[in-house]
């Protein structure tokens, strides 16, 4: 039986991204220099699917930017316009209370 070997430069396909590409600020990109509370459509971006603020290493936007989109988050909840919490009803899949 041949023993396989890894190729050295072989590519990894089935990566959807490179890591070390770096991220760059989505208001710097477009030039916004306030983050609105009422544009909801933006802030779901910096939301996770729990209802948390992304950090900013995973949505690349700068320290400026960052402070603004959680101050603007914080105010949408408060308005109602954005979910505290996201997740369903605290119930597995057979209707069970999930433990904590």
């Amino acid at each position: 039986m041949p023993s396989r070997k890894a190729k050295p430069h072989e590519k990894k396909r089935d990566r959807p991204f490179d890591r070390a590409r770096r991220r760059y600020c989505h208001f710097c990109k477009e030039k916004i220099e306030e983050v609105d509370y009422k544009d909801y459509s933006v802030l779901r971006r910096f939301i996770s699917d729990k209802g948390k603020i992304k950090p900013p290493r995973t949505t690349g936007s700068c320290r400026r930017h960052q402070r603004q989109v959680a101050l603007a988050i914080k105010r949408a909840r408060e308005m109602a316009l954005l979910p505290y919490v996201m997740s369903g009803s605290g119930l597995d899949r057979r209707g069970r209370r999930r433990p904590r």
